[in-house]
Order: C-alpha cells, then structure tokens, then sequence
C-alpha cells in the first residue's frame, strides 16, 4: 500500500472492521492441560454445540421479552407519524408549537444491557418502519457539530431497501463534501424520498410493504444522561423548527428515571417535545426467566453448582444487574468444565452419552473409577459387584450408562418437584425459603433442604394455609406434574386432585353444617329455662377445650405431609447422585478468579514474582532477594518496599545499579563504565516512570530529589 506524501515517515493503515479475520478456535486448546487428549476435539466440539444451543435459546429469551416493548414502540412510531403521512390537519393540532414526537424508554440500571436492546430495536423498526436510524452516544457528541457529524454520517450510509443498492446510479452521498446542517439533511432526506417515489412499480411495492414512502427519521440517544444540556437543548430547539420538513422521531434511552428530561432539560426546551413513557422488563425478572429456561430445565445436559450458581447470582445483583454478564459466567463455566474435566465426553444427551460410553477406553474409564461419587457407589456394593466395577470395563460400561439415565431421570424429576415446592413456598409470610425459585433452587443443591429449619418453618406456615389458597396451588401442582416430562407422577396426578374432590366435599358439607348450626341457634334463642341454657354452654366449652381437628385440618396435613414426602424423595442435592461430576461444575473459585477481578493483588504479583506470569526458570529467587534477571520495573518496585513515606532518587539508582551489575562481577570492563552508568540512569528513569504511570509513586513537593510513596503493605 503507497502513499501520496513526498516526506518519510510512518503511516498507520488500519484495517476495515469487516476485513479483520476472526482467530478461529480450535481443539489443541483442551489439549494443553492434560496429556490425554484422545478426545479433546470431541470435548471441544460437544462444547461448541451445546453453547449454540444455549445462545440460541437465550437470544429467543430475549427476543420473546422484548416483544411487547417493541411493538408499543413500533405503534407510537405509526401513530405519531400517520398524520404527518397523510398531510392532515390533525398533525398540526397535535404538534402545536413544532412538537417532537419523542419516546422515553426507560432500561434500567444495566447499562451493559442496553447496547443489544437498542440494537435488537434498531432491526425491528429498519423491518417495519424505517430504514433511516442513527444511534447516538454522548461520548461521540461533545458538541452539536459532533452530532450533525455523527447524525448524518449514519444516515446517509442507509438506504431505502436492499434493492436500491444494486443499482447503478445509486450514490451515496459524503458527509464530509457537504456542509453538516439541517437544512443540509432535509435536502438529501428530499432528495431520497423522491427517488424512491420514482422507482419501478415493482419496486415501491416490495419498498410499500416494508416502509412509509416518507418514512421517518429516528435517532437514539442510547445514555440520555451522559448528554451535555446544551447539546440537547440545541438539537431539539434547532429540529423543532425544521418538524414540518423533516418527520424527525427521538428515543430516549434513560436508565435512571424519566424526571432527568425534566431536569436536563428547561420547560422552554422540553414543550417542545411530545414524550411518551415506555418501560422495559426488570431486569431481575429477565434473570429470573434465564434461569427458568437454561438452569431448570432437562433440556441441557450442562449444570451449575450450587457454589458456582451463587457466585454468579452475586455479582449480577451486588455488581452491574447485567443479564449479559450473566450470560457471559454462564459461558465461562461451560467452557471451563469441557477443558478442565476429560469426562465431560459425556456431558450431552442421554442417547448420544450411552453411544460414546461405549467406546470409552481403558484410561477413560479409569477416570470414571477415580470419581469420589462413584467410589461412594462401590463401597455400596455387595463384594462381587465391587470388583467386577474395579476390574471389568465391559461391566463398568454397562453400569455407567444405567448411571446416566439415573441422573437425567432425577434430573426431569427434580425441576418439577421443585416447582411444586416453590408453589407452596413463594406465598407464604416473610419467605423462609425464597420468594425467588433460584433461592430455593440454590437451597436445594447446598443441602437436604427438608432437615433446615427454614423448611420445618415453611411446613407449619403451610399447615395455616386457608383453604382458598391450598387448593389453588394444588391446581398448580396439578398443572406442573401433567406438563412434566418425567414419567412417575401419573400416581401423584391422581393423588393430587383426589384431594381437590376431598376439598370440594368439604366445602358441600360445610354448606349443610351452617344450616344446621343456625337451626340450632334458632332453638337455642327459643330455650327460656335457665337449666337447660347452662348445660348446653358447659358442652360447648368442653368441645373447644379437646380441640379435635375439624375434617379441612386433617385433610390439610396430609396435603402438607404428602408434598414433604414428594421433596424427601426428589429433591435431593445433586452432590449425592453418582457421577455429577461429568454434567455439574462445581469450581467456584476458578470462576471467582476469572470474573471477580483484584487489579491491585494481580499487579503486586507480577512485580514481586514475574516468574509467576513470565514461566521463565531465570526468574525463580527466594522470597526476599532481588534477581538482576527480573525486569527492570520488577527490581524497582522491590527496592521501592523496603523503603519509608519518601524515597531518595539518588538512592533508589544506586541501589538499582547495584542489583543490575551484580551479573558483571568485579571484573567488569572500567572502560565503558560511563556508558553503562548510563544506560542503568536511562533504565531506572524508565522505570521509575512506569511506577509512577501505575499509582505506586508520586513528586513530592517537600523535596524535589525524593518521591513519595502511595501504596501499603505489600499489595
């Protein structure tokens, strides 16, 4: 690639986003940590499959989550444009005074979060309004000419379908040939639209049922508070005057509250705009369901921990509430369990487990009896069994795959039961067990959940339940086992509307009992003599004395002892089933390592132990000596540590030329010692800076020949 410049020097080319090539990933990556990689590109393709179909089914989450959102945009987008289409008089009734239609759409505080939203929303309204959208960030819009710049540059690059751009005397107009103005941009919106009105038939047909013939323009504003106030208060004020010309629609992307329009904006400013209010899912609601449909479910063959599954529950609700970060953990795990884990051959659907079952090898199935779960297994077994497993593949094959159905049959079992347990749970005074299913999910796999006291809680609260309340979840319960996949809740079906038509006697019987208690109250009131009156107050005092449960409370218990009974058979943690390991990822602190981020303890590692990162055997010292191998910053910062609040430079090089040429012993070559002194004066001036650059240092203003230390204890 040349250049027109007649003077030397060095020029940057920069390639184009979409001509970059993507490093493709590859199985020797699993190959790296252990030696018996016989597998290691099955592993890495199982691995690569099953996260497409998570992020398939995750952006069909979201995408079903953003349904109703986006079609009320998308109805605001034609309402407030249709007059303005149709050139009636109502449009100007309704602008009044120049008036923007603008949409507030309030996200939330997941900023993260927001970047696909507005890009899932800019594909809808390119599919059914407009092709003409700009998306705006305040970073890019420091000024008004900043935002011309960035308005018109977006919109010029669209165009009206994808057919337009096959022809050839399309010509996509520079923003940087013309002046960035609006009246600059009416012209070319004039100029686009006219040609479309003028294409084929055929054309403006396909183009009509897609788009307006006037579509109009919406720009975005993604992070509305991070906007300065004057660069909003000119855009609006300068489009206001041009609405006639120009059918301009604004969306606010506001992750605070709507009032911040108010208080960005002077009531000057903000009449001019015709704001109406919309609002996006909670974003707990949105984990909450990616929880339900990848965790909950015996759709996937990939499980969370209980320790795991808490660490990202933490750091979505105590750090950023991002649903994509979430998704992102979630990533990390599946890939740090296909690489770290050589069985997790068999982490897939149950018939393609039980095919490559079959042809494990004898060090895969050493791997199987090295399992603590499947040792537990054998130590249950009778002494014959016990060798044939330790010394028999065949046999052992034949028990793993009956293993695995085991574990994927309590696996269907498990979700609904647990769904039947959070039923009774989620309603009940102060939630002992989780308002959230994931509390009680994470419950269920830290423990027996039944031998905590807020289980025995949740069972007497339960026991109070009235009777509305107990037969609606008895409904809902109803409603999960027949939906269940599992097949042996047909008998727990039957069970549960049996006690349904239990309740619907009672409340039959009830009716009949209160026409017989009135009748009996009525003669009661006929009684005069006073004989007869105390005898039978005495007899209903010595019935509420014994107490005797009425027939509903009965029948209650044994609803209630029936669903403990269903949680102490199916709801056991999965820790205790054999052969986990292959399907759950447990290693909490590896994920807590790679996600919880410690900047301050990764860089004190790096300067005082380099050998740590760099694996280099020269680099290896004890603890308290200073290697002249290290880098030049590392033997900076560990002379820096042994000294006080200030730091004498004079000292700190002498001390550095010490340490470096100790490698040359007393014999170095006198000569050139001028030289050397200043290369190591060159080498501590470069070090000392990056110090400085990493917050470890600063000038003091005390002595001009020291700097002061800023950092403590070690880390």
């Amino acid at each position: 690639m040349s250049t027109c410049s007649v003077s030397k020097g060095c020029f940057v080319f920069k390639p184009s986003p979409k001509k970059r090539r993507v490093s493709q990933k590859t199985a020797n990556d699993f190959r790296e940590r252990n030696d018996d990689s016989e597998d290691a590109e099955l592993r890495f393709v199982t691995c690569q499959s099953l996260w497409n179909q998570i992020k398939s089914e995750t952006e069909q989450i979201q995408e079903d989550l953003n349904k109703q959102l986006f079609d009320n945009l998308v109805s605001f987008l034609r309402r407030s444009h249709s007059e303005f289409q149709e050139k009636t008089t109502e449009w100007t009734c309704q602008m009044k005074s120049r008036e923007i239609p603008t949409a507030a759409l309030v996200l939330g505080v997941n900023v993260t979060d927001h970047d696909l939203t507005f890009r899932s929303l800019s594909e809808v309204l390119q599919d059914n309004i407009t092709p003409y959208i700009a998306l705006l960030e305040a970073k890019d819009c420091p000024g008004i000419k900043n935002l011309m710049q960035k308005l018109m540059g977006q919109l010029m690059n669209c165009c009206i379908d994808g057919d337009s751009l096959e022809d050839e005397d399309y010509v996509q107009v520079s923003q940087n040939r013309i002046r960035c103005s609006m009246t600059s941009l009416i012209s070319w919106y004039e100029s686009v639209t006219k040609k479309t009105d003028s294409e084929t038939p055929s054309k403006k047909r396909t183009s009509s049922s897609r788009h307006w013939q006037s579509p109009p323009v919406v720009v975005i504003f993604k992070d509305m508070e991070s906007f300065t106030t004057k660069v909003l208060q000119d855009f609006i004020v300068i489009s206001s005057q041009h609405i006639r010309d120009l059918p301009l629609v604004m969306i606010f992307g506001i992750a605070t509250s709507p009032m911040i329009i108010h208080s960005l904006l002077p009531h000057s400013v903000s009449s001019l705009l015709c704001i109406e209010l919309f609002q996006s899912l909670s974003c707990k609601e949105h984990l909450s369901t990616i929880i339900d449909k990848l965790l909950l479910t015996a759709q996937f063959p990939f499980k969370l921990g209980e320790k795991v599954l808490q660490v990202l529950i933490n750091i979505f609700l105590y750090h950023d509430f991002s649903v994509q970060n979430f998704i992102k953990g979630f990533q990390l795990c599946i890939v740090e369990h296909f690489y770290s884990q050589p069985l997790s051959v068999l982490c897939c659907q149950l018939v393609e487990a039980k095919k490559r079952v079959n042809s494990l090898s004898h060090d895969q199935c050493e791997n199987i009896r090295r399992l603590p779960s499947f040792r537990r297994y054998v130590e249950s077994q009778v002494s014959e069994k016990q060798i044939a497993l330790l010394t028999s593949d065949n046999f052992l094959k034949d028990v793993i795959q009956k293993l695995l159905e085991d574990l994927h049959v309590y696996h269907e079992n498990y979700v609904s039961v647990l769904r039947c347990l959070h039923v009774f749970t989620s309603s009940l005074p102060k939630y002992p067990l989780g308002k959230q299913i994931r509390e009680l999910h994470c419950a269920c796999l830290e423990n027996q959940v039944w031998e905590t006291e807020e289980y025995e809680s949740s069972l007497q609260l339960a026991r109070m339940l009235n009777k509305s309340d107990l037969v609606t979840m008895l409904q809902q319960c109803v409603e999960i086992f027949v939906s269940s996949s599992g097949k042996e809740f047909d008998k727990t079906v039957e069970k549960l509307k049996e006690f349904l038509t239990q309740f619907q006697k009672l409340e039959a019987e009830a009716f009949q009992e209160r026409d017989v208690s009135v009748s009996s109250q009525k003669e009661l009131q006929k009684k005069t003599d006073l004989y007869h009156l105390q005898k039978t107050l005495l007899e209903l005092k010595e019935s509420r004395r014994s107490k005797k449960l009425t027939k509903f409370e009965m029948l209650r218990f044994e609803v209630v002892d029936y669903i403990d009974s269903l949680v102490r058979n199916y709801l056991v943690p999965a820790d205790h089933k054999t052969l986990h390991e292959i399907v759950y990822f447990n290693t909490a602190s590896v994920l807590r390592g790679h996600l919880n981020a410690a900047p301050r303890i990764a860089l004190h590692t790096a300067l005082n132990n380099p050998y740590c990162y760099l694996k280099n055997q020269a680099l290896k010292s004890d603890g308290g000596s200073i290697s002249n191998k290290a880098p030049d910053i590392c033997i900076v910062y560990k002379l820096h540590l042994e000294c006080g609040r200030l730091i004498n430079l004079v000292d700190w090089l002498e001390a550095f030329s010490t340490v470096v040429m100790a490698a040359e012993g007393p014999n170095a070559d006198v000569a050139s010692s001028d030289q050397v002194d200043d290369i190591i004066h060159a080498r501590f001036i470069r070090a000392v800076s990056e110090l400085e650059l990493l917050g470890f240092i600063k000038p003091s203003k005390q002595k001009t020949d020291h700097v002061a230390r800023l950092t403590w204890g070690g880390c």
